[in-house]
């Protein structure tokens, strides 16, 4: 294939708009911000869910304390009765009355029992209530810790997306000043090659797969019109030569 030299030295900065294009792709997919982020969304998410399931602890055990509660309640309201009853002389019957004290002595015993448990729940709410709202203020330091980090990265990705924006502009621009027959082998190349479709050769040099071209393909460099597209026999990349090249 022949091709102007002027319309081959094109290829070198059309290359270097696609290497820029390439590199704003992965600085987008591996963006230190974005990976912070991403995992700051796991931890957020593993706060939340903590933090559901102390609330749904925290509910059972306030729901086990009203039990508790009322059932010592039951109990002091039956001891109050019998106190009362027991004072109040109506009884007269030694029988009913040392069953009634026996009643009150097993009623104390009892309210004691639950009031030791009463106070073990209510020892257990405290801390999961505690629990509860150490998660509560862990998570809204997460999210506003993570809010930040998206901002940054939102900023980040339009400086990225913005300079993508102007260099497809300028890619287009100058494909259109490249006959179409180079600029699609130089396409096919590229896709082929692992993003890079033409090299410039440097002092022998073929400066897309670096080895040095053997002293006989020099010569016959040497010996080729500028119009004639040459390629690297090694990675088959277009070889871009000029006054630099050192031929």
């Amino acid at each position: 294939m022949k091709a102007d030299a002027a319309a081959q030295q094109l290829l070198l900065d059309l290359q270097k708009l696609d290497t820029k294009a390439a590199q704003l792709d992965h600085r987008d997919k591996t963006l230190a911000q974005r990976v912070a982020l991403d995992e700051l969304k796991v931890r957020i998410q593993r706060i939340h869910d903590e933090h559901v399931a102390a609330g749904v602890i925290a509910g059972d055990l306030e729901r086990d304390q009203a039990r508790a509660d009322s059932d010592v309640e039951q109990v002091r309201e039956r001891a109050t009765k019998d106190q009362v009853l027991l004072d109040s002389g109506q009884i007269s019957d030694p029988k009913q009355l040392l069953n009634l004290q026996h009643e009150l002595q097993s009623l104390a015993r009892r309210q004691g029992e639950l009031e030791d448990v009463e106070l073990e729940i209510m020892d257990r709410v405290e801390g999961a209530n505690a629990a509860v709202r150490e998660f509560a203020d862990r998570y809204a330091k997460a999210t506003a810790e993570g809010a930040i980090l998206q901002a940054e990265v939102d900023e980040l990705l339009a400086e990225i997306d913005a300079e993508r924006q102007n260099t497809i502009v300028d890619r287009k621009e100058l494909s259109a000043r490249i006959p179409a027959d180079l600029l699609a082998l130089y396409e096919r190349i590229r896709v082929d090659g692992g993003g890079v479709g033409a090299a410039h050769l440097h002092r022998g040099q073929c400066q897309g797969c670096r080895l040095q071209l053997p002293p006989n393909e020099i010569e016959q460099l040497r010996a080729t019109p500028d119009d004639e597209v040459v390629r690297c026999e090694d990675c088959r990349r277009i070889l871009i030569r000029n006054a630099e090249s050192g031929l």
